[in-house]
């Protein structure tokens, strides 16, 4: 594409940043907590992915398998009274919070005892208990309902943020633009959190803006900003904890772009390796050796953790996972008299 710039440099590079993480001066602990959040979210995603294959799981799925670092580090420093709101693509944002798995599995099948009463599907989660208080699957709908989470909290003066999580394309949505101005001519406590992975679904981001970087909206509105490797869960962690710290004194809102790549296509379980410009075998296999979780254990390993504790973790969330989903078979589907509850306010009557 002429005059397209390669602004994010290495970052957008899948052959660079593969090595192991530095895990720099933070606990092991709570590295250990941060894999095992990565991979309830990787393995949940796939049973996901399992759901929609055997025809179960009828709504669409949107899976970010590969994407996991970028929930995980941001939500390390949220708590339950803030505000966390997603998108399509959000299963990641609502484990990260320890939502619960079992409402999860119950709404992608459509059950009752879903997240969402069983309403909504995939793409409709919800669980304020946790912080988190929904996703849509409009593109960019919930960075304005956000920006107004953020101004009642503001007004609370309880010191809690909010948080919008969405992709590079909703970069393209007007409304991103006016949050933005909104937010930091109001001095709003909210973090606004691009996921990019360069591609708005099948269309790489070089066909659609003239910069593979889209902070630079964050400068033109004066908001502060981080570009980071999203692959790299202590540096997702350590920018989060920066401007979610700066919101909360008052400071303002932030902005981090964190840059990675999702293994699975726009929606169900393929890789989509035929569609696109460049997403193919080759550029797939390289962007997996970014893979955010190995970076993570292969670091752990170097300080002395042994392979046989991550099995153990495993082990347990692949039990909680099978536990999950079979509950969400077992559970029953919304009755009909329900239909419009959803729809009208008062209900049906």
């Amino acid at each position: 594409m002429s005059g397209f710039e390669n602004t994010l440099g290495a970052l957008a590079d899948p052959s660079q940043l593969t090595e192991a993480l530095d895990l720099k001066n933070h606990p092991t602990e709570w590295l250990m907590a941060t894999y095992r959040d990565m991979m309830t979210i990787r393995l949940a995603e796939g049973a996901v992915a399992e759901l929609v294959k055997s025809g179960d799981a009828k709504a669409p799925c949107h899976l970010g398998i590969g994407q996991e670092a970028v929930a995980v580090g941001v939500s390390a420093h949220l708590n339950a009274g803030d505000k966390v709101y997603s998108g399509h693509r959000g299963h990641s944002h609502y484990l990260a919070l320890h939502a619960s798995l079992e409402a999860m599995m119950a709404e992608v099948l459509g059950k009752v005892t879903g997240a969402s009463g069983g309403m909504g599907g995939s793409m409709h989660l919800y669980a304020p208990e946790a912080g988190f208080h929904g996703s849509v699957p409009i593109v960019g709908a919930t960075i304005p309902i956000a920006v107004g989470a953020a101004l009642a909290c503001k007004m609370d003066g309880k010191g809690q943020v909010a948080v919008a999580y969405f992709g590079d394309g909703a970069c393209e949505e007007g409304v991103l633009h006016e949050s933005l101005n909104l937010a930091r001519v109001m001095q709003l406590p909210i973090l606004f959190v691009c996921e990019n992975n360069l591609y708005s679904s099948h269309l790489d981001i070089h066909l659609r803006q003239p910069s593979n970087s889209v902070a630079r909206f964050a400068e033109a509105h004066r908001v502060a900003h981080r570009i980071i490797d999203g692959n790299d869960v202590v540096a997702v962690a350590e920018a989060a904890g920066d401007l979610i710290a700066a919101a909360r004194a008052g400071d303002g809102p932030g902005f981090i772009e964190a840059v990675t790549f999702r293994w699975l296509g726009h929606v169900g379980p393929n890789a989509d390796i035929d569609v696109g410009v460049r997403r193919s075998p080759d550029e797939l296999a390289a962007w997996k050796r970014r893979d955010p979780v190995r970076r993570l254990t292969d670091a752990l390993g170097a300080r002395g953790v042994g392979q046989g504790r991550f099995a153990v973790i495993d082990a347990e969330i692949e039990q909680a996972v099978a536990s999950a989903v079979a509950l969400a078979r077992q559970a029953g589907y919304p009755p009909i008299n329900v239909l419009m509850d959803y729809v009208y306010a008062g209900g049906a009557s």
